[in-house]
């Protein structure tokens, strides 16, 4: 089973002037789609050929024979969640139940924004921050370097994912990616597309 590319949830300008149309072009349109070919060639004739995304990024992931099947599968899935998770017109109020078990975790939405902020800025090189639903059901901000996303870990799941590799915003902020995920959180998020992962 081939993978392919999705659409995009919106139009590829829907963003600016928060995400350009030519990040997207690049972001999606080639550095997403080179994942996708790079993960369908790999899995040629292999075990992986008609397995399920999560389950490939669940049995690759540690596993040093299966890197460039799990760096693929991993950005692949990543990259499929941080489409969902932006939206025209992002930002503003969140949904009553997630603004709630946001407070309920972080002590306010501001706390939440600033936690996810340093995490995002502090990551060191390529990879993601993430906002968390853990075992017990509190919320957390994680990150992880390159493509290492919560399906690695037992118990978390995904509802926020935020991309800080350079090229998801050399284009737009240079290196300014504190700027960036302010953008992010204040302009670009689709709360209504979190709160459903609760």
């Amino acid at each position: 089973m081939a993978f392919t590319l999705p659409d995009l949830p919106y139009a590829i300008d829907a963003l600016a002037p928060y995400m350009s149309q030519e990040t997207l072009e690049f972001h999606h349109g080639k550095h997403h789609q080179t994942y996708i070919t790079n993960l369908n060639n790999m899995m040629k004739g292999n075990e992986f050929e008609n397995a399920a995304l999560e389950d490939i990024v669940r049995k690759t992931y540690n596993v040093a024979d299966k890197a460039g099947i799990f760096n693929n599968s991993s950005q692949h899935w990543n990259h499929i969640l941080f489409w969902e998770c932006m939206k025209k017109n992002g930002g503003g109020a969140m949904p009553g139940e997630l603004e709630k078990r946001i407070k309920d975790s972080f002590g306010s939405v501001d706390d939440f924004k600033a936690q996810f902020a340093a995490k995002g800025a502090g990551q060191f090189g390529s990879g993601w921050v993430w906002l968390v639903s853990t075992a017990n059901g509190k919320l957390e901000v994680t990150s992880t370097p390159n493509g290492v996303n919560p399906l690695c870990f037992a118990g978390q799941k995904a509802l926020l994912g935020c991309d800080v590799w350079e090229h998801s915003y050399y284009i737009d902020y240079r290196n300014r990616r504190p700027d960036y995920l302010k953008a992010f959180l204040d302009n670009m998020v689709n709360w209504e597309f979190v709160a459903r992962q609760l």
